[in-house]
C-alpha cells in the first residue's frame, strides 16, 4: 500500500460534536483521499468520542483513532507523530473545519518547497455560523488568541507564529524535537517547539489559502483561566529558555499590577472594551505567574 504524502493530526478532548463535523470537512477534501492519512489522538475524553472514533474508523481505512489517558495536548501529538506515515505532518484542532482546497493548500506548498526546513502557516478565522462577539474579535485582533493581522501572503515568520489550529511540518525535521510535556495547562507548548525547530533551521512561510474555521465560542468569563495558564507556563518556559526573558522585568510586573489593579481596570472600563480586557488579561497573566 502507497504510504501517504501528508499526515493530519488531531488532539481531541470531550467536543464530539465539534470533532464530527472536522472530519466530514477532512472527508470532503479535493486532495486524494490516498495522499493523507488522519491520526486522531483522543485524550481521555468523558464523552462519547472513543466510541464515535471507534465507529467511523471502520469504514475510513486512513483514520486511525488512538486513545490513551488525560495527559494534554502536548502528549497527544507526540504519540501521534510516533505513528505518523506521511512526509509532512499538519496539525489541526479539533474544532477546525477546513475548507474543501485546505490539504491541497499545504501538499501544493511543501511540494513547491521541499526543503525539510520550509514549514507553511495557513490562516485560521472564526467559523462564520457561530456569533462572533466584541470579545472574541479582540482575542484575535490584539488579545491572546491570533495575531494573523500582523502577517501579509507569503511572508516569513518566527517562532511566534507556530500555531497548531493550522500549520504543516516536514516530519524529518520533528523526528528529534517533540513537544514538552512539562507544560501542563494552556499555552507555549507549541512556541516552545517552535523555538527549538528555529535553532534547526524552520522557516514559517504564511499560506492564508490554505484557510480553516474555528469553532469556539469564548466569552469574558474564559480569560481567568486561559491567562492564568499562560502565566503558570510562562515560569517553565523562563526556566528552559531564560535567553527569551519571558518573565516580565520587575518594572514591567508592576505596570501590568497596577493595570491590572481594581482603580486600575475601573479606568481601563471608562477607556474602552479592549483595553479592559487588556488589563484584565495582564492581572491574570500575574497571578499565573506568582502561583506556585
Amino acid at each position: 500500500m502507497k504510504r501517504p504524502y501528508l499526515t493530519v493530526i488531531i488532539p481531541t478532548y470531550n467536543r464530539r460534536a465539534q470533532l464530527e463535523k472536522c472530519l466530514a470537512a477532512l472527508k470532503a477534501q479535493t486532495l486524494n483521499p490516498d495522499a493523507f492519512e488522519v491520526i486522531v489522538v483522543n485524550d481521555g475524553s468523558p464523552d462519547d468520542t472513543k466510541e464515535f472514533l471507534n465507529s467511523i474508523e471502520k469504514n475510513w481505512p486512513s483514520l486511525t483513532a488512538l486513545h490513551q489517558k488525560n495527559s494534554g495536548q502536548g502528549t497527544a501529538r507526540n504519540l501521534a507523530i510516533n505513528q505518523a506515515e506521511g512526509q509532512v505532518v499538519l496539525f489541526i484542532g479539533d474544532d477546525i473545519y477546513c475548507q474543501p482546497d485546505f490539504l491541497q493548500q499545504h501538499v501544493d506548498f511543501h511540494e513547491q518547497n521541499p526543503e525539510i526546513e520550509d514549514t507553511c502557516l495557513g490562516l485560521t478565522l472564526w467559523d462564520p455560523n457561530q456569533e462572533v462577539n466584541p470579545f472574541m474579535q479582540w482575542l484575535t485582533s490584539g488579545g491572546p488568541q491570533f495575531a494573523y493581522h500582523k502577517l501579509t501572503e507569503g511572508q516569513q515568520t518566527n517562532f511566534w507564529f507556530f500555531y497548531t489550529s493550522n500549520i504543516s511540518v516536514k516530519k524529518t525535521l520533528l523526528e528529534q524535537h517533540n513537544f514538552d510535556t512539562d507544560f501542563q495547562t494552556y499555552g507555549w507548548e507549541d512556541i516552545e517547539l517552535a523555538y527549538r525547530l528555529e535553532k534547526e533551521g524552520m522557516r514559517i512561510h504564511y499560506k492564508p489559502a490554505a484557510l480553516a474555521h474555528h469553532d469556539h465560542q469564548m466569552k469574558e468569563a474564559s480569560l481567568k483561566k486561559r491567562m492564568i495558564g499562560i502565566g503558570k507556563n510562562a515560569k517553565v518556559f523562563q526556566n528552559k529558555h531564560p535567553e527569551l526573558k519571558i518573565v516580565p522585568s520587575f518594572t514591567k510586573k508592576l505596570a501590568f499590577a497596577l493595570m491590572g489593579s481594581w482603580p486600575g481596570l475601573a479606568l481601563a472600563r471608562i477607556i474602552g472594551k479592549r483595553f479592559f480586557w487588556y488589563a484584565l488579561s495582564k492581572r491574570y497573566f500575574l497571578q499565573g505567574l506568582n502561583s506556585q
